[in-house]
């Protein structure tokens, strides 16, 4: 399976869109693209395995793997990215400003269940991050 992350990059922080099989999921929130400098930039865009990870902080989550430069890359709950993230993706229901917006738990918890339901079943799961637009 394959998560597509299509963004759209701000100079105060990134929005996107996620998408599996065609089918609209959720939108997503993260930093400004800032060459990869840790804690402070989203993510380079291509294509990563996506794992299980349990932390005490997040629970059960989605691990991004493999990331140039990066390690404990996640997919979590949080509205505003400039506060709450450090290089991580969150998925949210709904774009209230750029890099913010709004029921993050209820988007996250949707896309969730769907790359643990094919992790479940054998399968691996991508995502890949593109711009949007191409």
């Amino acid at each position: 399976m394959v998560v597509g992350l299509l963004r759209t990059y701000h100079s105060q922080g990134t929005n996107g869109e996620i998408w599996i099989g065609g089918e609209f999921v959720c939108y997503a929130i993260e930093l400004p693209w800032l060459d990869n400098v840790r804690n402070n930039s989203c993510i380079p865009e291509g294509i990563y395995v996506l794992g299980k990870r349990y932390s005490k902080k997040f629970k059960w989550h989605v691990l991004v793997k493999d990331v140039y430069g990066r390690s404990e890359i996640l997919f979590h709950p949080a509205n505003d990215a400039r506060i709450e993230l450090r290089g991580c993706i969150a998925p949210v229901s709904q774009i209230s400003g750029i890099g913010r917006g709004v029921q993050s738990v209820a988007a996250f918890n949707k896309l969730r269940d769907i790359v643990y339901a094919s992790i479940d079943k054998g399968e691996q799961v991508l995502l890949e991050v593109l711009k949007k637009g191409e």
